[in-house]
């Protein structure tokens, strides 16, 4: 399987040490280069960690369509590239651009789809002190789509 990824995704991954959780599910995993660009800047958090799971994952994308003007171009690039890929996933946890790639017909999975996929297939044993990293961090998860998530996870 082929996972595309976006940005706000892999920095809340990577702030949980969860990276390796991408190549466990999906196999493929690939990074438009837009995205990697936004992930490595200094002052992003965990950069140093994205960088280096990042390396052998960037591609370039080869149209020149760009969604700018409801998107950011990271997301715009990872929605390109999904299609040029033939995906199957698209990782990405932005509301907005969640919404705009499924217009598309697009299989979107967020940070916590990720984690639950991997409870559910024995990588990680328990979620809910993944999600209170998370939490702590500046990743904000509302407490609905907490107690839903913990819920489906079977930690409530």
């Amino acid at each position: 399987m082929i996972l595309i990824a976006d940005s706000s995704a892999l920095i809340a991954l990577a702030i949980v040490d969860k990276l390796e959780l991408l190549d466990q599910l999906f196999g493929k995993v690939y990074i438009p280069r837009a995205v990697y660009s936004e992930i490595i800047k200094d002052n992003k958090q965990a950069s140093v960690k994205l960088k280096e799971y990042c390396q052998d994952k960037v591609i370039d994308i080869s149209s020149i369509i760009n969604f700018n003007v409801s998107l950011g171009k990271g997301e715009s690039e990872a929605i390109i590239l999904y299609k040029e890929q033939d995906a199957d996933y698209l990782l990405c946890d932005d509301k907005k651009a969640k919404k705009f790639a499924q217009s598309f017909g697009i299989n979107v999975i967020g940070t916590l789809g990720i984690l639950l996929q991997a409870k559910e297939r024995g990588y990680i044993e328990k979620i809910t002190p993944i999600i209170e990293i998370l939490r702590d961090s500046d990743i904000f998860i509302d407490e609905k789509t907490y107690k839903i998530v913990l819920k489906i996870a079977n930690e409530l």
